[in-house]
C-alpha cells in the first residue's frame, strides 16, 4: 500500500497548522490534468490524515461524478468518505448546465445551528436544467448505465487502450471506468518529456481530429472520456483510430528530429 504521497498531505497541514486549514479538496482522479489515478491506500490514507487532524474532505466529482468511474461517485470507487462533493457535468451529462455542491450532515447541522441553511445564486434551481438532470437519472439508473461502466464496457475498453502500452510512442497507457490517459515519451523505459512539451501531444490531437476521433491533449497526454453507451465495437473503433493517430504522429516526430 503506497501513502506517501498522501503523507505528503499530512505534512503541509502540519507546516501551517490544522487548525488554519479549513478542508483539503482533491478529485477522485484527477481529470483534465491527465487522467492521473493515484496510487493504492491513497484515498484511505488521506481521509485517516484528515479525520485525525479536524480537517473536511471535498470530493471534487465534476468529472468523476455520476458514473464515470463504474460507481455513481469517485470517492465510492475509492472507498472514502467526502464531507462536501462538488458536482456537475454528468449530472444533466452536458445536455444543460447545471452544477451543485452535496452537503453532509456534520457540516450542514453546524450551518444550521446558528439559522437557516440559506444559499443561492441567480439561476439556481433553474426548472428546465432540474428537469434535464432528473431524466438523466432516470435513465441512468433504468438503463444500468453506471453498472454497464463498471462491468462490461470499461473492462472492455480498458484491456485494449492498455495494449496501446505496446506503441513505440506510448510511455504509459492507464484507463480506470471510461477515462484513459495515454502518455507520449520519446524514450518508453525512462518515460522521458518530449524537449518541446505538448507539440506532439498537439500533432497526436490533430491526427485523431482528422479521422473523426475526439482526443484531448493535456501537453503530451492523450486523453479520452468516451459516453456510457459506448458499444464493443465502437470500442474497437476508438483504439483502432487512436492507433492510426499514433502511428502517425511517431512519423512525423522522427520526420522533425524529435525521437
Amino acid at each position: 500500500m503506497d501513502s506517501v504521497s498522501a503523507r505528503e498531505v499530512g505534512r503541509a497541514i502540519d507546516e501551517v497548522g490544522a487548525e488554519n486549514v479549513g478542508a483539503f479538496i482533491g478529485e477522485p482522479v484527477q481529470g483534465a490534468g491527465g487522467v492521473i489515478m493515484p496510487p493504492d491506500g491513497y484515498w484511505a490514507e488521506v481521509e485517516r490524515i484528515c479525520r485525525a487532524r479536524d480537517v473536511l474532505i471535498v470530493s471534487d466529482e465534476v468529472i468523476c461524478g455520476f458514473g464515470r468511474l463504474g460507481a455513481w461517485f469517485g470517492c465510492q470507487h475509492y472507498g472514502f468518505s467526502p464531507d462536501l462533493m462538488t458536482v456537475a457535468k454528468g449530472l444533466t451529462s452536458g445536455y444543460l448546465p447545471m452544477g451543485g455542491v452535496m452537503v453532509g450532515d456534520a457540516v450542514a447541522d453546524v450551518l444550521e445551528a446558528g439559522g437557516d441553511f440559506n444559499h443561492g445564486y441567480t439561476t439556481s434551481g433553474h426548472p428546465v436544467c432540474a428537469a434535464a438532470a432528473l431524466a438523466n437519472l432516470a435513465i441512468l439508473r433504468e438503463e444500468g448505465l453506471v453498472e454497464r461502466v463498471r462491468c462490461v464496457i470499461g473492462p472492455y475498453l480498458a484491456r485494449s487502450w492498455r495494449g496501446l502500452a505496446e506503441h513505440p510512442l506510448v510511455g504509459e497507457a492507464r484507463m480506470v471506468g471510461l477515462m484513459g490517459g495515454l502518455e507520449l515519451s520519446p524514450d518508453k523505459a525512462g518515460r522521458a518529456r518530449f524537449g518541446k512539451a505538448g507539440e506532439v501531444g498537439a500533432l497526436c490531437r490533430d491526427f485523431a481530429f482528422a479521422d473523426g476521433l475526439i482526443l484531448r491533449a493535456t501537453g503530451d497526454c492523450m486523453l479520452v472520456a468516451p459516453p456510457f453507451v459506448l458499444s464493443e465495437s465502437e470500442a474497437d473503433l476508438l483504439v483502432a483510430r487512436v492507433r492510426g493517430a499514433l502511428d502517425r504522429t511517431l512519423a512525423e516526430v522522427r520526420r522533425l528530429g524529435w525521437m
